[in-house]
């Protein structure tokens, strides 16, 4: 249990990634040819970008990947000195050993301010011969046009749940855990398509005893269950406020949800509910507006109770 779950069982090569079967062939056409573009890795967290990206270099330079390799967080070091001063310094020097280039694994370049992403495609463009970037990004939309056109985009999907549920099998038989069918149906539903979030929560669920079940799960991943939610939302439609609202706090103080978690779960439970479809679509707008006004600095408790309150009033003209 000393090691960290997501780095012990990170997969060491293109064929061990899970859920990218179109992006792993595209790349491993690049190994086979020893030469690649610059490329993107965008999508959603937890999807293999960054372990694409090592997978990829380690297949083809192979014993020497370490020294021809440099990665970069860019929302730690986001300014212009550092494409200037570190990127470039080591962009510019030849690879070493018998590789034909050098690669710079960029992560969260979307976090690069405009300045800094002017820099680099300057960089980019300029030691193309002696080295390659790997840029990674949750939003493509935030990376300046000059830099996406030289770059090959790769699109990362979420996984979905048979993969995760495969992946975390492996995990659990690896060591020798017991995972009920609940629990992983948790699981499931805490990650949400991410792998890595997946697997953090299943090593600290493990960290409370050898089975892991969904009371386990949703303990450590300070998520509520979906049925108290659904419960909540079904209360609120049937004008029953007092116990929605008293199902809220348990919530909020039994597991430390906040404000803007509690409207993420709410967004995802309104669908479950047997309600009418224009119900939802206007609960749907209220939520919208609920989050924003959180996001921008009022009491969430308060907000959530307009919620429950708006609920109450659309239930009642329905019936």
């Amino acid at each position: 249990m000393n090691e960290v779950w997501v780095e012990k069982y990170r997969p060491k090569t293109l064929d061990e990634i899970v859920g990218q079967d179109g992006v792993v062939e595209r790349l491993k056409s690049y190994v086979k040819t020893m030469n690649m573009p610059h490329l993107m890795f965008a999508g959603p967290a937890g999807t293999g970008k960054t372990t694409s990206a090592l997978a990829l270099t380690k297949e083809m330079f192979g014993d020497n990947w370490k020294i021809n390799f440099h990665e970069l967080n860019a929302s730690d070091e986001r300014g212009i000195d550092v494409v200037r001063n570190k990127i470039k310094s080591f962009a510019r020097t030849a690879p070493i050993a018998d590789t034909p280039f050098k690669v710079i694994f960029l992560d969260e370049a979307d976090s690069l301010t405009s300045d800094a992403q002017a820099a680099l495609r300057r960089t980019m463009e300029k030691y193309t011969n002696t080295c390659r970037f790997i840029l990674s990004c949750n939003y493509s939309s935030k990376i300046i046009d000059p830099i996406q056109s030289r770059c090959a985009v790769f699109r990362f999907k979420s996984l979905n749940a048979d993969e995760v549920k495969k992946y975390l099998r492996r995990i659990a038989v690896s060591e020798k855990l017991e995972v009920s069918e609940d629990g992983m149906d948790a699981l499931l539903y805490v990650a949400r398509g991410d792998l890595r979030r997946a697997t953090n929560i299943m090593q600290v669920s493990a960290s409370l005893g050898v089975k892991i079940d969904s009371e386990a799960v949703y303990k450590t991943s300070s998520t509520g269950r979906p049925q108290e939610l659904k419960k909540m939302l079904e209360l609120a439609l049937d004008g029953k406020f007092i116990e929605a609202r008293n199902l809220l706090d348990t919530l909020l103080i039994n597991y430390g949800l906040s404000g803007q978690d509690i409207v993420y779960q709410i967004h995802r439970n309104i669908f479950d509910v047997d309600t009418d479809e224009r119900i939802k679509i206007m609960v749907i707008e209220k939520i919208g507006e609920t989050e924003f006004r959180i996001i921008e600095g009022s009491n969430p408790r308060i907000q959530i109770e307009a919620l429950l309150a708006f609920m109450v009033t659309v239930g009642k003209q329905a019936r």
